[in-house]
């Protein structure tokens, strides 16, 4: 029987780091839509889709259910529609949205910020609107809530370069964000910026690349694992959601 080398601690560290990461390429999965977006849909979870689950896309972590990369059509939208027990947030990339409905109706979102929509037991109607000539880019997600029956909220948040915002999640009994055990960062971050979780996540690349847990990835691809270890290797755009 042949010897067998003792790997060094830390490279065991760093090949389990490499095993434990998955990755899910946006463009490997078909291109949908409604109304006037297309958008491809990356988490479908069954919790919130029981049977009509896109394969291909994956389940969500904890109360984390949905994410669906969209781009408006010029001047397209998503046509009035309602929500109930379910937060919706809205993460801008590119372009503009004229936002309409029964919160914060008139609000405009800019590129890079982000809407959260708590519609409770008490519900929300909206239509979100591209009134510019050119197409833009908006990242979709959901979120159970922890608790039934709450009322209806609105936030906004501006992330700025070089920062991770945290946008969902936390306590209850703070007003900065929406409570929920699920947690939900977004980082506008700056070539060589890195971010470390030390819990199971999952994020999403918006825009730029860099490497996650030693993997090289870019615009478009979703990762999980156990723990993340991430650097950018440009500017880059990536929403983290974590336990």
């Amino acid at each position: 029987m042949g010897f067998m080398p003792a790997i060094p601690f830390f490279k065991w560290i760093a090949m389990e780091n490499l095993m434990n990461l998955e990755i899910l390429r946006r463009d490997d999965l078909p291109l949908g839509g409604f109304a006037g977006l297309k958008e491809h849909r990356l988490v479908m979870d069954p919790k919130a889709f029981g049977p009509y689950v896109n394969p291909g896309t994956w389940p969500g972590i904890g109360n984390f259910v949905y994410l669906a990369d969209a781009r408006f059509d010029p001047k397209g939208e998503t046509r009035m529609h309602d929500h109930r027990e379910i937060d919706v947030i809205s993460v801008m990339t590119l372009g503009r949205i004229a936002h309409e409905g029964s919160l914060e109706h008139g609000r405009e979102l800019q590129a890079f910020d982000v809407q959260v929509q708590r519609a409770g037991g008490e519900g929300f109607s909206h239509n979100e609107i591209n009134p510019d000539d050119v197409k833009n880019r908006m990242i979709q997600l959901w979120v159970l809530p922890d608790n039934p029956g709450q009322p209806a909220g609105y936030k906004i948040y501006h992330p700025k370069r070089g920062e991770v915002l945290k946008v969902h999640g936390g306590p209850s009994g703070q007003n900065e964000t929406f409570d929920n055990h699920t947690s939900m960062e977004v980082g506008l971050l700056t070539p060589e910026q890195t971010i470390e979780i030390p819990q199971e996540f999952i994020a999403y690349l918006i825009t730029g690349k860099g490497t996650a847990n030693g993997n090289e990835v870019g615009e478009g691809d979703l990762f999980r694992g156990k723990r993340l270890d991430f650097e950018a290797r440009e500017e880059s755009q990536i929403i983290i959601v974590h336990v």
